[in-house]
């Protein structure tokens, strides 16, 4: 009888594990360098990606320099168009690198104050401040590249892209104007 219930405490236990670890979506990452951020995230603001930030541009037909210059082909880019959008391209990776290093070095301060107990209410609203400010910023930056490319491609350049991301045959909202 003694091993039975031993043996319904463990595997009790084994299944409770998932669950508890469910409700601790945190754990494991106060290792992290900078507790705010994954390894990923960080290598990817290093590298300037948009990590989702241009999902409002990208949804709603505004196609990413990255990805139009990724399906070139497909959509039968002109040659002043692959150079124009690869400018675009180079602006905006040229810029996004050196904000996402800002960004992390101020989530290492927001880190840092805590972590040594120096954190006021003064230090929080200024360092959040500061980290929207360039998160805002670097947003703005990856959205503007999508309006800039979508204005030189066709309706049937951004209907391809659309089609070729998985989006569908859906028109873009707010009407066609483009040159090619």
């Amino acid at each position: 009888m003694m091993s039975r219930t031993l043996l319904l405490v463990g595997v009790a236990t084994l299944l409770a594990g998932p669950a508890l670890a469910a409700d601790m979506p945190c754990a494991g990452q106060q290792t992290r360098a900078v507790k705010a951020l994954s390894d990923d995230e960080i290598a990817a603001l290093r590298k300037g990606e948009g990590m989702g930030m241009a999902k409002a541009a990208e949804l709603n037909g505004y196609p990413g320099p990255t990805h139009v210059l990724q399906l070139a082909g497909p959509l039968g880019l002109t040659d002043v168009q692959r150079r124009d959008v690869q400018a675009i391209f180079n602006r905006m990776s040229g810029a996004a690198k050196p904000l996402g290093g800002e960004l992390i070095a101020q989530e290492q301060i927001l880190d840092q104050l805590f972590a040594t107990r120096e954190i006021t209410p003064d230090r929080l609203a200024a360092a959040t401040t500061a980290i929207a400010e360039l998160q805002g910023r670097l947003r703005a930056m990856h959205l503007s590249a999508h309006l800039e490319t979508r204005a030189l491609l066709t309706a049937d350049q951004i209907a391809r892209y659309e089609q070729l991301r998985g989006y569908g045959d859906r028109q873009a909202p707010g009407g066609h104007h483009h040159h090619g």
